[in-house]
């Protein structure tokens, strides 16, 4: 079965998972050419290794609370905070509590094209 991202102009529920959450997984909400958007789910006590992504990007805490390592120190992200950064930021994500994020990621195809593309 084909895997089910919004549709312009549909609604979707980012409202606390609360007693659902530790069963939840991570979904992509929708992906186009110029951005993706994803509900990340990071469990208490499991952590995503450092990583990085091209395009600059956001991480909206819906519920939990997280912990973000960066290049300059560690950064709590709790339920209800947003955080932007530019891309090639490296990063990784630990679940301190069990939580849900929205990630939002901007791509900028002018920078992603190859020579002789169109």
């Amino acid at each position: 079965m084909a895997l089910h991202h919004a549709r312009s102009g549909e609604i979707v529920d980012l409202g606390p998972l609360g007693a659902n959450l530790r069963s939840a997984r991570t979904i992509a909400l929708v992906k186009s050419d110029t951005f993706e958007a994803v509900r990340l789910i990071v469990p208490a006590g499991t952590e995503i290794p450092a990583h990085h992504v091209a395009g600059k990007f956001t991480l909206h805490c819906l519920e939990g609370r997280v912990r973000l390592g960066l290049a300059s120190g560690d950064l709590d992200l709790s339920a209800g905070q947003w955080v932007f950064f530019d891309g090639g930021v490296p990063h990784s994500v630990e679940g301190i509590d069990d939580s849900s994020l929205l990630l939002t990621i901007l791509f900028d195809r002018a920078h992603d094209r190859q020579p002789g593309d169109a």
